[in-house]
């Protein structure tokens, strides 16, 4: 009996054991630096997007993220949302072929953005999100590969660099992508617009604002004139009691 037990207690322990290293396996995978858009992506469009970044490491705090662009899609536009405790540079390269953008020739691209803790860092168990504004997005591709590389306050680095493969196991530090989705009808995305496109949205605003102001004002011209209207039938309403309560009166004296 008590061999049956120490051989149920070694089983369950073991498998204790196998569990714990899949779920700590498991997490390890999936605690990687990676990019999310906030609604969609799409091709020649543009979009907001978070560069979410864990901490991977029990004993040390992550100090500096880097994301580095691709150049063979630049992107003329990458703008980044401040984010209290972090300091933000963005680095620009020349193009060897210039870029088109809103009939604007663009000689340069947005290289790479670099965040560096100033008052905060990314502790044990916490994570951070970088937002990024960026477009115009390419058409001739399904995805942009944005390399990262984070930083450790003991100075390790850890470059997420390596591009997965369709079809094959993801890679031990694998790079964020950002997948692209079909252009939309209004060519600007879905997660955030251009300037043009608020231009254009304020002006529809006024035309709609001034006719919000020719109804209200045809209403109150409506509203006025049926006051008057009631006024009059008021006054003649009036002055035909008067008269009523005269005769009246004459016709009793008679």
């Amino acid at each position: 009996m008590s061999v049956s037990r120490t051989h149920l207690t070694r089983t369950a322990l073991a498998g204790g054991v196998a569990l714990s290293s899949v779920l700590l396996l498991s997490g390890t995978a999936f605690a990687h630096v990676g990019v999310q858009p906030q609604g969609e992506a799409a091709k020649g469009g543009y979009a907001t997007v978070n560069v979410k970044v864990p901490n991977e490491r029990d004993n040390a705090s992550t100090v500096k993220v880097e994301v580095n662009f691709p150049t063979d899609h630049p992107l003329a536009s990458v703008m980044p949302q401040p984010v209290p405790g972090w300091k933000v540079e963005v680095t620009k390269a020349k193009l060897a072929k210039p870029l088109e953008l809103h009939g604007k020739k663009i000689n340069e691209a947005v290289a790479k953005v670099t965040w560096s803790a100033d008052g905060s860092k990314i502790g044990p168990g916490q994570f951070q999100q970088f937002p990024l504004s960026m477009g115009r997005l390419p058409e001739d591709t399904d995805q942009l590969v944005l390399k990262a590389i984070q930083t450790y306050d003991n100075n390790e680095v850890v470059r997420w660099i390596e591009e997965p493969k369709e079809g094959a196991a993801e890679p031990e530090n694998p790079a964020p992508v950002l997948k692209l989705t079909a252009a939309s009808a209004d060519h600007h995305g879905g997660g955030a617009a251009t300037p043009a496109a608020d231009d254009k949205a304020g002006d529809k605003a006024g035309h709609d604002d001034k006719g919000g102001d020719h109804e209200e004002a045809a209403a109150s011209g409506s509203t006025d004139n049926a006051a008057r209207v009631l006024g009059v039938i008021g006054i003649l309403v009036g002055v035909a009691g008067v008269a009523f309560g005269v005769l009246a009166g004459r016709r009793r004296s008679a």
